[in-house]
């Protein structure tokens, strides 16, 4: 059968999930043996529909095609041997492994239970060698860059003769050499009868890599055109953000000029020369996108990770070191609030009061009816669903779940709370009752920082807005009727 122009063809695609469309009618072609860019902001539908197309999903309604046929994936392992790989952001390697043991990785052969190279594991090796000679086979992959490990991945990906691979902000944590490294080896790729997948949030990579690019906005498509079609960078911002119109900013004249936090020139692996003053009362947010540096910024002013500079809180230095941040009066409520946040097998009531235990102990020993208390207490202050304070946090929806993580950190009597993506992976009703709350506590007083990478969610709330990317505070603006949503999107995506 003759190949069609269209590797991909895609129609009427639709994904719910309980109470939300995540996919809504999508329909668009990926020709054959390009490079096809997928942008959008966070929540766009771009995550959603490549979990569908691999497997990790299955489609509520709609056709896909592959290479003509009917595309209908049953799982990632499955998706793979119809030729199609995923290089994830968190790249799927083992660095206790060497590099010819991760390439033979799920396809292994053993003689008498020892390993064998095959011929197999030699073309992937001579895939690797002829992108990258200087990785070994037998190296230890915990000895190479980011940008080697994505090589690894490739190799893997080529060998197992995928004519489809994604790539997902392949780019978000190398160097720009690497990065010219990567688009040398996803341009042979291509001249290779590959077709390449690219999702970044770095608009300047889709002019330079892409040859067309689909925009997502809300779930939906928006537009498919060739790359070289579209005019600017501007023209791809409005395509992104189009006509949606953000929850009024009320300005406030409320705030105390009294300086909270003053951090200076800091720095580490993944910071650059950061500074800024935070007031006593205020909403501060910091906007980026994936790779900007914004958990990494949290973490460091908590504590949680190291770093050169200086951070005065209340005029006196902070100390590195979480437990000293929290009793100083600083609580962090983290990205990942299952694995970070909470203690997942433990009740509400045993997570509510988990960083201020003095207050519901004696010598010791917890006053469970004050442990009740409190619990019940925060149920209710933040409206927690849940028919029974015994009830595990692992079975709480994802926003229930930040409501406890957000209990903790208030019941730990915390003068300056850090939300990093406090919304991320939660409905819409949740994310209004959290912003409802995060306002709240500004008028009583709490001050507050949001690291997050939704722009609607900096521009509903906060009073002023830092501009993160690539690890640099690029610019500090004040909330008001003069923000450009469009101007914000330029400097977050690398623009001058």
């Amino acid at each position: 059968m003759k190949p069609t122009e269209n590797v991909l063809e895609i129609r009427n695609l639709v994904k719910d999930f309980p109470g939300v469309r995540a996919v809504d009618d999508v329909s668009f072609d990926i020709k054959r043996n390009t490079v096809h860019c997928l942008v959008g902001e966070n929540g766009a539908g771009k995550s959603t529909l490549i979990k569908i197309l691999t497997g990790v999903y299955e489609r509520t309604s709609g056709q896909i095609l592959l290479n003509g046929e009917e595309h209908d994936p049953q799982n990632p392992r499955d998706a793979k041997q119809k030729g199609i790989s995923t290089l994830f952001q968190e790249l799927n390697v083992v660095d206790q492994l060497t590099v010819e043991e991760n390439l033979s990785l799920g396809v292994e052969e053993t003689t008498f239970g020892f390993l064998r190279r095959t011929d197999k594991t030699n073309q992937m090796v001579s895939v690797m060698n002829s992108i990258e000679p200087s990785i070994k086979p037998g190296q230890l992959v915990s000895t190479l860059s980011v940008a080697k490990k994505q090589i690894v991945e490739i190799a893997r990906a080529v060998a197992a003769e995928s004519n489809i691979i994604i790539m997902d902000e392949p780019t978000a944590a190398i160097s720009e050499s690497e990065i010219a490294r990567l688009f040398t080896i996803i341009r042979s790729l291509r001249e290779n009868n590959v077709t390449v997948i690219y999702i970044s949030h770095r608009l300047d990579e889709i002019f330079e890599i892409g040859d067309n690019v689909t925009v997502m906005r809300d779930g939906g498509h928006i537009a498919t055109k060739p790359v070289a079609e579209i005019e600017d960078r501007s023209e791809l911002i409005r395509m992104m953000i189009g006509k949606t119109v953000f929850e009024h900013y009320m300005p406030r004249d409320d705030i105390s000029p009294d300086l909270i936090l003053q951090v200076k020139n800091l720095s580490n692996h993944r910071l650059n020369d950061i500074s800024f003053d935070v007031k006593a009362g205020e909403v501060v947010g910091f906007y980026g996108l994936v790779g900007a540096g914004k958990t990494e910024l949290a973490r460091a002013i908590f504590g949680a990770d190291h770093c050169d500079g200086e951070i005065l809180f209340k005029g006196e230095k902070l100390r590195a070191n979480p437990e000293k941040s929290i009793a100083a009066g600083i609580a962090l409520v983290p990205e990942e609030r299952r694995t970070q946040g909470l203690f997942t097998i433990l009740t509400i009531r045993g997570n509510v009061p988990v960083m201020n235990m003095s207050k519901i102990s004696r010598s010791g020993f917890i006053n469970a009816a004050k442990e009740r208390t409190v619990a019940q207490e925060y149920v209710e202050k933040l409206n927690i669903a849940t028919n029974s304070i015994e009830k595990e946090a692992a079975k709480l929806s994802g926003g229930n779940q930040q409501k406890v993580v957000l209990s903790k950190c208030l019941f730990a009597d915390a003068d300056l709370l850090m939300l990093d993506e406090p919304t991320r992976g939660i409905d819409v009703g949740a994310k209004s009752e959290i912003y409802s709350l995060i306002r709240q506590l500004s008028n009583e007083g709490k001050t507050i920082i949001i690291f997050s990478s939704e722009l609607p969610e900096i521009m509903n709330i906060c009073d002023s807005i830092h501009l993160l990317y690539d690890g640099s505070l690029k610019s500090t603006l004040r909330n008001g009727l003069d923000v450009d949503s469009e101007y914000i999107l330029h400097v977050v995506t690398g623009g001058d």
